[in-house]
């Protein structure tokens, strides 16, 4: 069974790769479980409420989808960690209550295809969901035992877990079979769009694997450029010493980006400022330049490669556009399709969910 999943409808809500309230296994099958694993997204998973502390919410009905129903808890559980977030950040009110708002969509959604699933007979069986479970992983080099106390190490038991993946499976279905099959992407489309993005790309050359430290001299750092300048020296001889690494020593000291390390990457010489390029020219592998003047403060490169540059041809280009113009064609599809089907099913959004929701 090769099921493939899309990432329609890109959002606060979509789970990113790497978020850390995801297991530490890799995903494949189905694009399941970077979707069933995020925290709160789902259906029946959470119970009601309790919002900065002393307002609790009663459990009640949010929406009415056909002969189903959102539940207000289902809501909450959904939108709270990026609410709780947006509290931190002091967001205002509005802006909270229309994250609950997309999130009773998303599960509007949820329950609109659920329908569609039950009245064309697309039900995902437990054998189905039982080859899922097993090839997830072995895709991740797990038992399925090892993965089961995995997916409880972040909150799901295992029937929840199933439970998503069922639901995951059968939209994999449904779409496939109802808006994917509805998509052509032309040669054409391809064409035009590998000349969009490629068409101004050099023809040869050489590119540059750089890592970069600034030290900001003036306003608002407070220092001089002697002194910025001083600083930098002190942090190229001691990486050149071998007493701290690029990287370590970028962390500590560079105003430009501390998090990233230093690490510019990449960069065809041509596209470079000239006072790197005239600095990188004479350098090689792993070479740490001197601190470097100029008039936003002190700066150290170090080279990490070099490599020739190849242009990027149609033929090496053609699958991933393909893929983006399809996915995007497929974004398009979906809504139209969804449109449709909320024009086929009853929908009411209750109480303050009816305000508070993101659609008209």
């Amino acid at each position: 069974m090769a099921l493939k999943s899309y990432p329609l409808r890109p959002s606060l809500w979509d789970p990113a790769p790497n978020t850390s309230r995801t297991p530490p296994v890799r995903w494949r099958r189905a694009g399941l479980a970077l979707t069933v694993l995020a925290t709160g997204i789902g259906l029946g998973i959470g119970s009601p409420q309790t919002i900065q502390g002393a307002e609790v919410l009663i459990d009640g009905i949010a929406a009415q989808v056909g002969h189903r129903y959102v539940l207000i808890s289902e809501v909450e559980a959904l939108a709270q960690p990026i609410t709780e977030r947006m509290r931190a950040a002091n967001a205002p009110p509005a802006e909270i209550s229309k994250v609950r708002g997309e999130a009773l969509d998303r599960l509007i959604e949820a329950k609109l295809i659920e329908s569609i699933v039950t009245r064309l007979e697309m039900d995902a069986t437990q054998e189905e969901i039982d080859e899922t479970v097993r090839n997830i992983a072995l895709d991740n080099g797990l038992s399925v035992a090892q993965l089961q106390a995995s997916v409880e190490s972040h909150g799901l038991t295992l029937n929840e877990y199933r439970s998503k993946l069922k639901s995951e499976l059968e939209r994999s279905r449904v779409l496939n079979s109802l808006v994917r099959s509805q998509v052509r992407v032309e040669q054409e489309e391809v064409e035009l769009a590998y000349l969009e993005r490629y068409g101004d790309q050099r023809q040869g050359g050489e590119q540059v694997n750089l890592r970069h430290i600034l030290v900001a001299a003036g306003d608002p750092s407070g220092r001089d450029q002697p002194t910025a300048c001083l600083i930098a020296q002190d942090a190229a001889d001691q990486i050149r010493a071998g007493d701290v690494a690029f990287r370590e020593m970028a962390r500590q000291v560079t105003e430009m980006n501390p998090e990233q390390e230093g690490e510019l990457g990449w960069f065809h010489t041509d596209e470079i400022a000239p006072w790197m390029a005239e600095t990188v020219v004479n350098m090689q592998d792993g070479d740490v330049s001197d601190a470097i003047p100029m008039p936003f403060g002190c700066n150290v490169l170090q080279l990490v490669g070099r490599r020739t540059f190849s242009p990027v041809s149609f033929e090496a280009a053609e699958p991933q556009l393909r893929e983006e113009i399809s996915r995007h064609e497929m974004e398009k599809e979906y809504l139209s399709w969804l449109e449709t089907v909320r024009k086929q099913i009853y929908v009411s959004r209750k109480g303050i969910y009816a305000e508070a929701s993101s659609r008209p």
